[in-house]
Parts: C-alpha cells; sequence; structure tokens
C-alpha cells in the first residue's frame, strides 16, 4: 500500500506502530534505492563488527550512515574528510529516524587528501620516522620485494635483476589497494625482517595510479612498519612524479620498480670491466716491481764485498786469538800451581777436625733435651689411650648392656622402639635385627 492509500484510509484503518514503520521504510527504500550525496564525515566510529558509523554533514544539515563490513573504498575514512557516498536510503524503526546505507565512498576532491596527507606528513616527522637512513648493501644475495603477484612490477623487477646481477628473490605478495592493503604491506615488512631467510635489502613496490589509489602507502601502519625495519628499503610507488609517505620512511627511493632493480644490485657487466681492469693493472704493477728489486738487488750485489776473502781472513785472526789465549792460561796455571803448593794442608785439616768436635759436644745437650720431651709425651699418649678404651661404650657391651637402634639413630626409650617397624640391637660381638611386637586390642 502506497502513502496515497494510506492517506484515503486513514479514518477506516488504525494501523500499529511496527506496520506504519514497514509502510514508511518500503516507500523511502523504493523511492531512494540509489543515491549519491556529497558530504563531510563526522563523528567516524569503526564498530569491533568491522561496520563502520558516521554521520555526512553540510552547513545546514546531518545525515546518519552506516557502511557495512566489507563495502569499498578508495579514501580515508576520518572527521572532516569531504567525501562523495553512494547508496541507498532506509528508515530504522527501532529509533524512528533514517539513515543512508553506503555501498562505496570516494574522496570528494584530492584537495582534502593532500591537506590529510600534508598533516601526517609532519607529525610523523616530528616523531623522527624520515631521519635514519641506512647505506644499502653493494653485493646482496637474498633481495625481498613486497608487491601485488600480478602486473608489470614483479615481472619488470625480475627481468632487471636477472640481466644486471642474478640472485635469489624473495616475493611476499600483498594487495596494493583497497581495504586491507596497508595491514597486508606492513605484516609483509615485518614477517621479511624475522623470516629465517632473511633478505639482504627490501623493495616495496606499485604501479602508477591516482593519490587514491597510492593511499595505502600514506597509512601510519605502512609508514612506521618501513621506519622501524632492520633491513635497508627501496621504495618504488608509483612514476616519477608520484611521492608518498613511505618515500620518506624508506632508505631510498626509486622513481621507477627498474630503477629500484638497479639500485639494490651493482652491474655484473660493470663488475667483469672494473675486475679486468684491475687485473691489468695488478700484472703491470708487479711487473714494475720486479724490475724495480731486480735493479736493486744487482745494485746491491755489486757493493757487498768477496765474501770467501772475508771469512778466511777472519778464521785466521780466530786461530791466532785462540793461540794467545792457551799461552796465557798455561802461565796463569803454573802461577796458581805454585801458590797452592805454598800452603800448609796438614794444618788446615787439623783445624777442621777439632772444629768439628767442638760443634758435636755443643749440640749433645739439645739432643739429650729433644729425647726427654718426646719420652714424655709418648709416655702421656699411651695414658690417655688406655683411659679411653677403657671407657669406650665397647667395653660397657661387654659387661652385658646392649646399644638399640632404629633408622633415625639411637633409641632410648620403650615408647619410641613401639612405634617402629624395625630396629636392631647391637652386642658386643654383633649385631641382631628384631621386629617389635605390638599388642592386639582384645574387642
Amino acid at each position: 500500500m502506497n502513502l496515497a492509500a494510506i492517506e484515503a484510509n486513514e479514518v477506516q484503518a488504525i494501523f500499529s506502530v511496527t506496520e506504519l514503520s514497514n509502510h514508511l521504510k518500503r516507500a523511502v527504500e523504493s523511492q531512494f534505492s540509489s543515491v549519491r550525496v556529497r558530504g563531510e564525515i563526522s563523528g567516524y566510529k569503526l564498530h569491533s563488527s568491522g561496520h563502520a558509523y558516521f554521520a555526512l554533514r553540510d552547513t545546514d544539515c546531518v545525515l546518519d550512515a552506516v557502511m557495512w563490513r566489507g563495502t569499498r573504498t578508495s579514501a580515508p575514512m576520518q572527521d572532516g574528510l569531504e567525501v562523495i557516498a553512494t547508496g541507498k536510503l532506509t528508515t530504522y524503526g527501532g529509533r524512528s529516524k533514517y539513515q543512508m546505507v553506503i555501498t562505496s565512498v570516494e574522496a570528494a576532491g584530492q584537495g582534502a587528501l593532500l591537506k590529510i596527507l600534508q598533516d601526517r606528513k609532519i607529525k610523523l616527522q616530528k616523531e623522527g620516522l624520515f631521519d635514519h637512513k641506512r647505506e644499502l648493501p653493494k653485493f646482496p644475495s637474498v633481495i625481498g620485494v613486497v608487491t601485488s603477484p600480478t602486473g608489470a612490477v614483479i615481472r619488470d623487477i625480475l627481468h632487471r635483476l636477472s640481466d644486471r646481477f642474478p640472485c635469489h628473490v624473495l616475493l611476499w605478495p600483498v594487495a596494493v589497494q583497497g581495504p586491507g592493503a596497508p595491514e597486508q604491506i606492513a605484516a609483509a615488512i615485518t614477517g621479511l625482517n624475522v623470516f629465517p631467510m632473511r633478505p639482504d635489502v627490501l623493495i616495496v613496490a606499485r604501479g602508477g595510479g591516482s593519490l587514491e589509489d597510492l593511499w595505502a602507502f600514506n597509512e601510519e601502519i605502512v609508514v612506521r612498519a618501513a621506519a622501524n625495519s632492520d633491513i635497508p628499503i627501496i621504495s618504488a610507488v608509483g612514476h616519477e612524479t608520484d611521492t608518498t609517505l613511505i618515500d620518506f620512511a624508506a632508505d631510498k627511493r626509486a622513481p621507477t620498480p627498474t630503477a629500484a632493480a638497479e639500485f639494490a644490485t651493482p652491474d655484473q657487466q660493470h663488475l667483469k670491466l672494473f675486475v679486468h681492469e684491475t687485473e691489468i693493472r695488478l700484472q703491470r704493477v708487479i711487473l714494475q716491481m720486479q724490475e724495480r728489486y731486480r735493479l736493486l738487488f744487482e745494485n746491491i750485489s755489486n757493493r757487498i764485498p768477496d765474501l770467501p776473502s772475508i771469512v778466511m781472513e777472519k778464521s785466521q785472526r780466530l786461530d791466532e786469538w785462540f793461540e794467545r789465549h792457551l799461552r796465557s792460561s798455561m802461565v796463569s796455571l803454573d802461577r796458581y800451581q805454585q801458590k797452592l803448593n805454598l800452603v800448609k794442608v796438614p794444618s788446615a785439616i787439623k783445624n777442621i777436625e777439632q772444629s768439628q768436635m767442638q760443634l758435636e759436644k755443643s749440640f749433645q745437650p739439645f739432643v739429650s733435651a729433644f729425647s726427654d720431651f718426646f719420652r714424655n709425651k709418648e709416655q702421656a699418649f699411651k695414658w690417655q689411650a688406655m683411659m679411653l678404651s677403657q671407657n669406650s661404650y665397647q667395653r660397657t657391651l661387654e659387661k652385658g648392656f646392649c646399644l638399640v637402634e632404629g633408622a633415625n639413630g639411637i633409641i632410648t626409650s620403650a615408647k619410641a622402639l613401639k612405634v617402629l617397624e624395625e630396629a636392631s640391637i647391637n652386642f658386643f660381638d654383633g649385631r641382631v635385627n628384631v621386629r617389635p611386637v605390638r599388642q592386639r586390642s582384645m574387642f
């Protein structure tokens, strides 16, 4: 039933609240099944379910809006951004309100996006995310590439690497635009940093496109992942004139994906030429050094006198010195022999014997005192040993006593013995194991 029929029959018909709400819902949805609305986002809230709730406003009115999870959008959703939303109008009877169910959102103009981009750049720059730049490795063995697995970008990179410097390429496929693209790109950069086959350098690449198409590389999550990467990063996003925030956080910006492959690797042809030229220069230097040392050796050889004649002359002089020293030694030996014969040896021996007798006589009292000291100590020790033996517990056992032991030591009371499962009785001639008998109750 349409609104005209309702108005014609409003005297005769009585509607419930739900019936009237359903009539209104069908009327609104049939007339506004597809609309495009331009407005500024206000009160944007992303629910845990994935649905987004916000309002579109202009200078005079406000329109509530909802965007279900998975809805395509090429614009960053945040308060203050002017967008063009496409969808339909519907009513929400639970609160007597109408709202717009949005199916797609696009930025109303690049001016709004550029304002967001500039504000975000200033914010991240103040945090120091663009300050640290590292040198790229000169000879990488593994290169990581973060890009779409399809398209010309990865083909251009692989083709240029194979021509320039063949090495192992590790591709982490990601979506480069649309919902979820920023999260995938950030996860790829973080994942390659902890990958077992860790790359020496990363290339984050994408082909050209509009500002909205490249917006995933302006998201904070991507920029922070690039700034926190331990692996040097080359950004190759868009064409040469395109600029994204990841370009500032990366260690090197390449105008194209092909240029990124060139920045990441040396040119093998240049390396071969360099090695060849270096080899030629090295051979030339070696030949020059050989000629220089040959001339130096000849010059020194000409200045050296006749070695055999020098050796023979020194040998003859050594023989003369030896004979002279031998004659001098023989003369000195005869002189000391004569002096020794003049010494009275018998009288010296007699003096030594007398001194030895006096020493023994002086030492005799000390020997006697030392012997008496040790004799007294020996008698005292024997007496103490005899007393210890007489008072030992073994002698006590020989008199008829016994020693009872349990698991925890000596038993000194009948009460302690009753609670044991097993005990041992020590006699002077051995040990007997016993089990205490417990008295059984009569009841």
